[in-house]
């Protein structure tokens, strides 16, 4: 009997398809960039085998939460994605997309995403293009920032828009959406975002809704008014009846150790009438702009850089503050603009919410700068090898169905996030008894062990402890309708079921 030839085939590896359910072990088989069987298939051959005895084969790890706009561009090998598993990235978040953008002279001190030469996308339509023309390693779906809209909308951004501002911000988020944009992201804390009032948001998350895209936010305040700031998440959410995903979910500060006890059940309860999700990166310090109104909160501030004092990146705020002999604050105006790291949540909260059951895993990685956060690096590792594994927080098909089928069903990825015949073939082979993140404060680059293959769009994109250089990663346009319609049975069935 002739073999069924096959590209590539991955034989006796314990496969977890990434839907939550039990683990089994199975053979599988890819051509060109789909999955064409999973089972016994000892009569078939692969142009490429791979033995995956004693490893996990599983999903592609999808970023929920990612600021990877630049990096597809300046760093289409994607090293700090795909040495972690990670197959697809979602971008555009907490207000800030790389498009639309129109290139100008100067922008705000509070955008997230690196080099100002790659703000060049007038339209949403021109970064799809540029990931198609020049692919990166990995796949990605993109948001569409409040905050470039009213860059590209206000003269001002320290007051509220007024209507004709707003009808022009919607029309530019119209025909985003129209390019294939996932939804609307804000960023509320950040200065470019904070003056917009709630109405201002609501009619902008109109147009996502009309278009049955989404709603996605970094919330209004994470501290002393995070209560006041999640109402009014939830509120934009009904009012424009738009799903609503909260970005990185957290309580900052001394007043906010223990607030699980009373936000997760919040949560709960709008779920039961609303579509509400939300997302998570598995550490308790943040990572962002350096604002002296975020130093309040934080019990110890580590500087990441400096555009005036390049000199201090690297070094702990406090120090800084008594060799200049001023207070944490001042020192803070002083630094800015650049970024910090901040250590500001209670490490029981954080496993809190992981274990919450509609948690999807997010990295919330800030490319580029000397210094950063370990989450660019290790977010998906640590999930699967210190909470999982190490902690006990969850098994690894719960671990692996928040960062691939939960996360694709969220963000209407068709077709991604599950080991299926007919899916896409974004894959991950890794260790489950050696599997960690290394990165860490001091070292925030180290990367990660026990990855073993990764494949994307059925291309290795990571072997042998090394990105291959191979980039298959195509931009996924959004290609369902959230909440306007019916989706599909396999994406959302209900309210209760985002």
């Amino acid at each position: 009997m002739t073999a069924t030839q096959h590209d590539i085939v991955i034989r006796h590896g314990q496969v977890i398809d990434g839907s939550g359910a039990s683990r089994f072990q199975a053979d599988l088989a890819v051509d060109g960039d789909r999955i064409v069987a999973i089972g016994e298939l000892g009569a078939h051959r692969g142009a490429t085998e791979i033995d995956a005895t004693g490893l996990i084969v599983a999903p592609g790890f999808i970023d929920a939460h990612a600021h990877d706009d630049i990096a597809l561009l300046a760093e289409p090998d994607m090293p700090s994605k795909v040495s972690q598993g990670c197959t697809t990235t979602i971008i555009g978040n907490c207000g800030f997309s790389a498009a639309p953008l129109t290139p100008r002279d100067c922008y705000p001190d509070d955008f997230l995403l690196g080099d100002e030469r790659w703000y060049r996308f007038p339209r949403m339509a021109d970064y799809f293009a540029t990931l198609r023309d020049t692919p990166a390693a990995i796949n990605s779906a993109a948001l569409v920032g409040h905050s470039v809209l009213r860059v590209e909308c206000m003269t001002e951004l320290d007051r509220a828009a007024n209507p004709s501002e707003i009808a022009a911000m919607q029309a530019r988020l119209e025909e985003a959406l129209a390019d294939g944009a996932l939804g609307l992201s804000t960023g509320l804390e950040y200065p470019s975002n904070k003056a917009a009032d709630t109405d201002e948001v609501v009619a902008l998350a109109q147009v996502a809704s009309k278009a049955g895209a989404l709603y996605t936010t970094h919330a209004r305040n994470y501290d002393a008014y995070f209560r006041e700031a999640l109402e009014e998440a939830l509120e934009i959410g009904r009012r424009s009846d738009t799903p609503v995903v909260l970005s990185h979910l957290q309580g900052d500060g001394p007043e906010n150790v223990g607030h699980t006890t009373w936000s997760l059940p919040r949560i709960d309860a709008a779920r039961a009438g609303q579509m509400v999700a939300l997302d998570v990166y598995p550490y308790n310090a943040a990572a962002t702009i350096i604002d002296p109104a975020f130093v309040i909160s934080a019990s110890r501030v580590l500087i990441s850089s400096s555009q005036p004092h390049p000199d201090m990146a690297g070094r702990e705020l406090d120090d800084i503050a008594v060799e200049w002999g001023i207070d944490r604050e001042a020192a803070a105006v002083k630094l800015a603009p650049g970024g910090a790291i901040y250590f500001c949540q209670d490490e029981a909260d954080v496993q809190a919410i992981l274990t919450y059951p509609p948690t999807m895993i997010g990295s919330d990685g800030l490319p580029g700068g000397e210094i950063n956060h370990p989450r660019l690096w290790g977010s998906f590792p640590r999930v699967l090898g210190h909470y999982a594994r190490d902690l006990g927080l969850f098994d690894l098909e719960t671990a692996i169905h928040k960062m691939t089928g939960l996360t694709a069903r969220r963000f209407g990825l068709i077709d991604r996030g599950k080991l299926a015949a007919g899916a896409f073939a974004d894959i991950t082979v890794f260790d489950p008894a050696s599997v960690i993140d290394r990165a860490t404060f001091t070292d925030p680059a180290a990367r990660s062990v026990g990855i073993a293959h990764v494949l994307v769009n059925g291309a290795f994109v990571w072997r042998d402890d090394k990105a291959t250089g191979i980039r298959p990663g195509r931009p996924l346009p959004r290609s369902t309708r959230l909440g306007a319609q019916v989706l599909p049975a396999q994406i959302v069935t209900g309210i209760a079921d985002f």
